[in-house]
C-alpha cells in the first residue's frame, strides 16, 4: 500500500482550523511546512515544528489508516480467532451464549493470539508501526535466511552465538507456527480434573468440550524457549512473557488450579504495569498518546494536555490527572478487586472498568499497535472473574495448595521485580513496563549518504522507511514524515537526554547528520518492534557494522538505559558502529521531563563517566 493510501498526503496544504482537527478520510494532516526548505532550518528548529503540529494531530494520520485496522482485528483476529476456536471445539460461533465461558475457547483465542502476533500480523504491524511497504514484518523476515537474528546471550548459552538467521532457525520457527496450529485446531481432550470441577458447580459449564490436549503443548513450549534463546526477537513478539506462563499452567495445572493462576497472571500483569507508571515518565506518554488519537477532533482537548501550548509542551496537571489518576491508580485498585472480590456487584464493576480501560487504550492507537493484546485483556477480564467468580469456587483460597499459590506468584514476579532494579538485564516486557514510558531508546546519526548502507548489505524483504515513502512521496516529504517520529521521540522524557547527548557529541554539525528513530529504523531490519531499546543496543549495532563495514563517524548511536526503579538517573551510551562503545554517562530524569522537546534552554546536564581515546573528537567528525 502506498503511503497516500495509508495517510499520508502531498505535501504544502496549508490548514488555519483552529477549533477541531477535521483529518479526511483518505487525506491526512501534513506538517505546514516547505518541503523544499525545510530540512535546512535548524534541527531544534524542526523538533519544535514537528512536536507543535503533533499536539493538535499527532502522526496526522488519515482515517483510513484507522480502519485497515479496525478490519483487520475484526476479520483476522476477532471473526477468524472465534471461528477456530469455537468450531474445533464443537461449538457454534454464533451462539456467543454458549460458548463465552468455555476454557477451551479461551485457551484456543490465547493460542491464536500467540500465532497472529508471531506471523507479525497483530503488534507492531502496519504504517502506525513504520511499516509501510510491506505493512508486515515478522513472517517475511523470520521465515528468510540471512535475516538478523539477535540472540540474549550469545556469550553464555551454547548454540546461540552469531547474528545470521539459518535454515534451522528458519524451520524452528515455523515449527513454532505449525505447533500453534495444531494445538488449536484439534479438539479438546477430556479433562477429569475439569468434570470433577463442573459436578457440583453452579456455573452450567459442559466439560464435554474437554481442554486442549497437553501432549501437543509440550513441544511448543520447548520450541518456543529455544526459539527463544536462538533470537529474543522472535520471544517477544510472540509475548512469551504474557503468553508462555499460560501455556504452561494449561498443560500442568489441575483445572480450578489453572483458573486461579490465570488470574494470578493477568493481575500481576496489570498491577506490575500500574507500578511501574509510579514516577515522571509516564505523565509525558499521555499528551502524545492523546494527541493521535483518531476519534477526538477538538483541538482544546488535545492541548489541555500540555501546560501553556504551543510555547510550552511539557505535560499538563491534566495530562498527570488522567495517566495517575484514571491510569495508574485503576490500573493497580481494580485487579486488587477482582483478585479478592466476593462480592457479585462490586466485581461486575471491576470487570467493567477493566474492560473500558483496555477499550480506550485500543481507541488510542498507540504506536506499537497493540491492538489484539487489549481485545484479548478485555475479553480475559470478563471471562476469568464473570466467567470464574470467586464466590463460585475459584477464588485464591480455592488453590489445591497455599504453597503452589506462593510459589507461581514468586515465579510470575521474578522478571517484573529483575527487571526494574536491574532494566539492563530484562526487557521492559517481561518487567511489566507497558505504555510506562521509561523505556529503553535510541537515536541514530548518519553521515550524508552513510544510511543507505543499509539497504546495499542487510538481508531482508523491505528498504529504509525514507526510501518507501521516497517511492510515491518523493524524498522531501518523505524525510518530513520521518523527521515526525524523532519528534514524537522529543516529547517523552527519554527524547530529551537523547537529544542533548547528540547536541554535546555533535555540538554545532549536528545539522549535517540524518538523525533517525531507532525503534522505526529497527522495525524494517528486523521485522519487529514494540518499544523495546534492547532490540537495537550494542549488539544489533555490532551486527550492521560487520555487515555494513561503516567508517568511523558514519553511522553514530545515542542509546539509553530504562530508570531503575530505585534510581532517579538513567545511563546513556554513545556507539560509533565502527569503533564500538566510545562514551558513558548519565543524566536526572527530573532534568529530562523539564525540558521543552525542543531543548529550548539548551541540553540539559549530562554526567559523563567515560570518554575512549579513540572517540572522535567532540563536536563530530568533518563533513566537508
Amino acid at each position: 500500500m502506498t503511503p497516500a493510501r495509508t495517510g499520508w498526503k502531498p505535501p504544502g496544504r496549508d490548514n488555519p482550523k483552529e477549533e477541531s482537527t477535521t483529518m479526511g478520510f483518505t487525506e491526512g494532516d501534513f506538517p505546514p511546512v516547505d518541503p523544499a526548505t525545510f530540512r535546512q532550518l535548524p534541527l531544534s528548529e524542526r523538533i519544535r515544528i514537528l512536536a507543535t503540529h503533533w499536539g493538535d494531530y499527532g502522526f496526522g494520520t488519515a482515517k483510513v489508516v484507522h480502519v485497515i485496522y479496525l478490519v483487520k482485528v475484526a476479520l483476522l483476529y476477532i471473526v477468524c480467532g472465534v471461528s477456530l476456536a469455537t468450531l474445533t471445539s464443537g461449538l457454534n460461533p454464533l451462539h456467543i451464549s454458549e460458548w463465552w465461558n468455555e476454557p477451551i475457547v479461551y485457551q484456543k483465542l490465547i493460542l491464536w493470539t500467540v500465532f497472529v502476533e508471531g506471523v507479525g500480523v497483530a503488534g507492531s504491524w502496519g504504517p502506525l508501526a513504520g511499516k509501510f511497504k510491506p505493512m508486515t514484518g515478522g513472517i517475511l523476515f523470520w521465515l528468510r535466511p540471512q535475516t538478523i537474528r539477535l540472540p540474549p546471550w550469545p556469550d553464555t548459552v551454547p548454540g546461540t552465538r552469531g547474528d545470521t538467521r539459518t535454515v534451522f532457525d528458519v524451520v524452528l520457527y515455523a515449527a513454532f507456527l505449525i505447533n500453534l496450529l495444531v494445538a488449536i485446531v484439534l479438539p479438546g481432550k477430556e479433562s477429569t480434573s475439569f468434570t470433577d470441577a463442573m459436578a457440583n458447580s453452579p456455573l452450567h459449564i459442559d466439560p464435554a468440550h474437554g481442554l486442549i490436549n497437553p501432549v501437543v503443548l509440550f513441544p511448543l513450549m520447548a520450541i518456543w524457549v529455544l526459539l527463544g534463546l536462538r533470537d529474543k526477537t522472535i520471544f517477544l513478539a510472540a509475548r512469551a512473557e504474557q503468553y508462555l506462563p499460560a501455556v504452561i499452567f494449561f498443560a500442568f495445572l489441575p483445572f480450578v488450579d489453572m483458573i486461579v493462576a490465570l488470574k494470578l497472571l493477568i493481575v500481576i500483569v496489570w498491577i506490575c504495569a500500574g507500578i511501574s507508571k509510579i514516577g515522571l515518565h509516564f505523565t509525558a506518554v499521555i499528551p502524545p498518546m492523546i494527541s493521535n488519537t483518531p476519534w477526538l477532533t477538538i483541538k482544546r482537548l488535545k492541548r489541555a494536555n500540555y501546560r501553556n501550548f504551543p510555547t510550552d509542551l511539557r505535560s499538563s496537571g491534566a495530562a498527570s490527572f488522567q495517566g495517575h489518576v484514571l491510569g495508574t491508580i485503576v490500573e493497580i485498585a481494580a485487579p486488587l478487586v477482582l483478585l479478592l472480590s466476593v462480592n457479585k456487584w462490586l466485581t461486575l464493576a471491576a470487570v467493567i472498568l477493566m474492560v473500558c480501560f483496555h477499550l480506550f487504550i485500543f481507541s488510542t492507537f498507540p504506536l506499537a499497535v497493540p491492538l489484539e493484546w487489549n481485545v484479548l485483556f478485555a475479553f480475559a477480564s470478563v471471562f476469568l472473574f464473570w466467567g470464574f467468580p470467586a464466590w463460585e469456587g475459584f477464588g485464591v483460597a480455592d488453590m489445591s495448595s497455599g504453597w503452589l499459590t506462593v510459589g507461581i506468584v514468586i515465579a510470575l514476579l521474578v522478571f517484573p521485580v529483575l527487571g526494574n532494579l536491574r532494566p539492563d538485564l530484562v526487557s521492559f516486557l517481561p518487567s511489566m513496563r507497558q505504555y510506562a514510558g521509561n523505556w529503553a531508546s535510541a537515536l541514530w546519526a548518519f553521515t550524508p549518504g552513510a544510511e543507505d548502507k543499509l539497504n546495499q548489505h542487510v538481508v531482508r524483504p523491505t528498504v529504509n522507511q525514507i526510501d518507501q515513502l521516497t517511492v510515491d512521496y518523493g524524498p522531501e516529504a518523505a524525510e518530513i514524515t520521518m523527521q515526525q517520529t524523532i519528534a514524537w521521540r522529543s516529547l517523552h522524557s527519554q527524547g530529551r537526554g537523547l537529544f542533548s547527548v547528540l547536541y554535546r557529541e555533535f555540538g554545532d554539525e549536528i545539522d549535517a547528520y540524518t538523525i533517525r528513530e531507532a525503534e522505526f529504523a529497527c522495525n524494517s531490519l528486523v521485522g519487529f518492534n514494540f518499544g523495546e531499546g534492547h532490540l537495537h543496543n550494542h549488539r544489533m549495532i555490532e551486527a550492521l557494522q560487520r555487515r555494513c563495514n561503516f567508517a568511523p563517524g558514519e553511522f553514530t548511536v545515542v542509546w539509553v538505559e530504562s530508570q531503575p526503579i530505585h534510581r532517579w538517573k538513567q545511563d546513556y551510551m554513545v556507539i560509533d558502529a565502527a569503533l564500538g562503545v566510545i562514551e558513558r554517562g548519565r543524566w536526572n530524569v527530573r532534568d529530562a521531563v523539564e525540558a521543552q522537546p525542543w531543548l529550548a534552554d539548551g541540553p540539559i546536564p549530562i554526567d559523563v563517566h567515560w570518554r575512549s581515546e579513540n572517540a572522535p573528537r567532540r563536536g563530530g567528525v568533518r563533513l566537508s
